[in-house]
């Protein structure tokens, strides 16, 4: 089901919000102090292209270890990419989502747009996994949330 929803999903416009994110990202490359989002750009684009089956995460849920991205300077980053370029890929996804809520064969794709939206606002700090991984992140963590409150009890 993943793989025939994907290939709709590209086929009826998700190539276009793919290029944008790499165009977007060609862009901050040039800009040489623009790499780290010219990165982001590149893996969230191909997301864009194919987002059945995935899910964006924070690196700290997945991994538990801080890193730059989940730091001051991340949100730092994070408020930098919104006001270049976040705002207008967001703004291209919720236009795009509101083109496939038009048509009740379109809800699908314009839940995975409303949820690259999300994603378009604050990168930084994210990375795109399969979804059975990030669930299993997320087990991991609360057992482990558990386990520290039965601990200190």
């Amino acid at each position: 089901m993943r793989a025939i929803g994907n290939f709709l999903w590209f086929i009826l416009g998700g190539i276009v919000m793919g290029l944008a994110w790499w165009f977007i990202g060609l862009i901050a490359f040039l800009t040489i102090v623009g790499i780290p989002w010219g990165r982001a750009c590149f893996v969230i684009g191909q997301f864009s292209f194919f987002p059945f089956g995935k899910e964006a995460v924070s690196r700290k849920e997945l991994s538990q270890t801080d890193d730059i991205g989940n730091s001051g300077f991340g949100m730092l980053g994070n408020i930098i990419w919104f006001l270049f370029a976040g705002i207008w890929l967001a703004l291209g996804h919720v236009g795009s989502a509101i083109l496939c809520f038009i048509s009740i064969i379109g809800i699908p794709f314009g839940i995975q747009h409303l949820k690259l939206a999300g994603i378009s606002l604050a990168p930084i700090g994210k990375t795109v996994v399969l979804k059975e991984v990030a669930e299993a992140a997320r087990r991991a963590n609360a057992e482990a949330a558990v386990s520290a409150m039965r601990t200190s009890a």
